[in-house]
């Protein structure tokens, strides 16, 4: 198993639970997320940037 640092992006959604999902959903194309955090908005462009920890089986 590995561990991986990402950075994704992801649209803003009305429902913060439903933005929850959408972005585990993201990361899981990655791997297994860990833990991941929202550490930038862009209010022009509607979207949130995600950097996150997943794992990979090898």
């Amino acid at each position: 198993m590995t561990t991986h640092f990402i950075t994704t992006e992801v649209k803003f959604h009305d429902s913060p639970a439903l933005l929850s999902q959408v972005i585990e959903a993201e990361l899981r194309l990655s791997g297994e997320p860990l833990r991941w955090a929202i550490t930038a908005l862009d209010l022009q462009r509607q979207t949130a940037t995600v950097e996150a920890v997943v794992t990979l089986d090898d």
